[in-house]
């Protein structure tokens, strides 16, 4: 089953004639992704890349029944592409936009749960169900059916990580890229619940970075409600105090936000912690 989105999912690319809509929309439409439409706002009527752009979302939800749409426009038009999305009715919304101010992320985000749309961004590569369907920019080459389910706050590192389980022989239900931004959709705990309810996903593996607390939430979620094995790795441990670390959520904060606190309270909830990312798949072995 996997979670989130299957191969009979119909997605919408917003921005999908600019250079990276273009781009990745023909990755996602090549993996075997049912893009049934595009946006750009002016180009209604043309067809791109073999499906059909209208001006607006309402007009191509209306025509294809889409229940999902990825947003690849620049920063600051992000918030009104996704307001317009979830106005059209979708239910899955990504963004992939770098950048978005904080306060758009923030409206969009309450937007989005008042409208009990799942949104997964800004700034992340989206999500992928191997042999599926993939929305986003996770290389769909890397990635295996099978039941190992990915959440992860990283972007590169989770391809990394993909690519030792594939190949070891374990592959994944479903990767999600939650985003490194302080203010963003859906987060560990909603994953880690979703992928406890998979039937397919047998094992979970977490992938947190300093800064922020949304590790702590999860590791107390797992103590509580989540049976399956969970593995995590927190990237940043040799990162300095108080210096951001690449995404602008990866800041220390005090003891708190650190890796080393982290893999403490994670271990703490029976979380299996790793300290290099290639242990993983070594970990899930002993553990058969």
């Amino acid at each position: 089953m996997a979670i989130l989105l299957d191969e009979n999912i119909k997605v919408i690319v917003q921005g999908i004639t600019g250079k990276q809509g273009t781009f990745h929309a023909k990755s996602m439409i090549g993996y075997g992704t049912k893009v049934v439409a595009g946006v750009t706002p002016g180009k209604g009527g043309q067809e791109h890349l073999g499906v059909p752009v209208f001006d607006s979302m309402k007009e191509a939800v209306e025509a294809t029944q889409a229940t999902a749409s990825i947003i690849f426009i620049p920063a600051r038009f992000t918030y009104s592409a996704a307001m317009e999305a979830i106005d059209a009715g979708i239910n899955l919304l990504t963004v992939i936009t770098e950048g978005v101010p904080v306060q758009d992320s923030a409206r969009i985000r309450q937007k989005a749960l008042d409208n009990d749309v799942v949104m997964v961004g800004p700034n992340c590569p989206g999500l992928i169900t191997p042999e599926a369907s993939k929305i986003g920019i996770i290389p769909g080459k890397i990635c295996a059916k099978g039941n190992v389910g990915i959440v992860s706050r990283s972007g590169t590192l989770t391809y990394e990580i993909i690519q030792n389980l594939t190949v070891n022989g374990f592959g994944q239900s479903t990767c999600v890229g939650l985003g490194g931004d302080p203010i963003k959709g859906i987060g560990f705990n909603e994953c880690l619940t979703l992928f406890e309810n998979d039937p397919q996903t047998k094992q979970i593996i977490l992938v947190g970075e300093i800064g922020g607390t949304g590790e702590q939430q999860a590791a107390d979620l797992v103590k509580k409600e989540i049976t399956k094995p969970v593995y995590a790795f927190i990237a940043g441990q040799t990162a300095p105090p108080g210096k951001q670390m690449g995404h602008a959520g990866a800041i220390i904060h005090g003891k708190s936000g650190t890796a080393k606190e982290k893999m403490r309270i994670l271990s703490e909830a029976g979380i299996t912690t790793v300290k290099t990312s290639s242990e993983i798949p070594l970990r899930i072995k002993e553990n058969l």
